[in-house]
């Protein structure tokens, strides 16, 4: 009877409907980070089954030794600003045209979120066509307008390369901020825009002190997914560029992969994978904290 109730009891059943999920969560995604961590201590090619430990050396050569390194990170950290600054800037624009009461509001939600459901490697294929130096659609209108002196390599020269892959990122993670704010703009009371505008406010002043205040949780939310996918940025670059020319256009996940994979040293690859975890956490949490402190403060 005792063994029933236990078995019929809340917290009981609560576990048992969390297993199957907390069980594939801590194999394929806490496992491969404690082993990752561990490997960052060893050397290990992928192919022999022994690993010999080197203690901090994988880190001593990545950050002494590795000529690709500090460009990476470089090239990382400046992709990082970029993404926060302006994918959600103009998601957040389109959201505020396309919630009004527009003809064709919801096809247009549709045609800007669209880029986002398809797959990296396939945008990658597509602006690498566009941006090619001789047949590529860019080119082809600027000789059309008569603009050949602005005509260049865009994927072959290293002063443009990384700017130009951002375009292309822009182009496809703009639609997800976008349908971010969207669903923020729709939880902004009514009640309360209307009482602004009886008390006087303008477009701007209920912008500002109605929306804006309502839309802070959807702000952090969408800045931190912005800072954790910047950081980890793989596939539209290594589609495009492979981290050319000249490694301009490297970034960090990039290199830890090349590293690990192609190169063969998955303990210099790891230890770099962990260096870029330890720099997501000390930039998302400091602003998840300030985020919380400033919403706690105003309510």
């Amino acid at each position: 009877m005792q063994l029933s109730r236990r078995l019929q009891s809340p917290p009981f059943q609560g576990a048992m409907l969390l297993a199957p999920a907390l069980i594939v969560y801590g194999v394929f995604a806490l496992y491969p980070l404690i082993d990752v961590f561990g490997l960052s201590f060893m050397k290990w090619n992928g192919l022999t089954p022994t690993r010999t430990f080197v203690g901090l050396d994988n880190y001593v050569q990545v950050f002494n030794n590795d000529p690709v390194f500090w460009g990476a990170l470089r090239n990382t950290i400046l992709w990082t600003i970029m993404s926060v600054a302006f994918p959600p800037l103009i998601g957040f624009g389109l959201a505020l045209g396309l919630n009004q009461n527009i003809p064709g509001r919801a096809p247009l939600r549709a045609l800007y979120y669209m880029p986002v459901i398809i797959a990296p490697i396939a945008v990658a294929t597509m602006w690498r066509w566009m941006y090619d130096p001789f047949f590529g659609l860019f080119n082809q209108m600027l000789a059309g307008v008569g603009l050949q002196s602005v005509i260049k390599d865009w994927l072959g020269d290293r002063n443009v390369a990384l700017f130009s892959v951002f375009i292309a990122y822009v182009w496809q993670t703009v639609g997800f901020s976008m349908v971010l704010f969207l669903a923020g703009l729709q939880s902004v009371s009514q009640t309360l825009v209307e009482a602004s505008r009886i008390d006087g406010a303008g477009r701007f002043g209920v912008f500002r002190y109605v929306t804006l205040p309502a839309l802070k949780p959807t702000i952090t939310i969408v800045v931190i997914l912005s800072l954790i996918n910047s950081l980890k940025a793989f596939e539209i670059v290594y589609g495009m560029t492979g981290g050319g020319p000249a490694q301009s256009t490297q970034m960090l996940a990039m290199w830890a992969y090349t590293e690990a994979m192609q190169l063969g040293d998955f303990g210099r690859g790891s230890a770099i994978s962990v260096v870029l975890l330890l720099i997501t956490l000390a930039v998302v949490i400091p602003y998840l904290r300030w985020s919380l402190r400033r919403q706690d403060a105003n309510q």
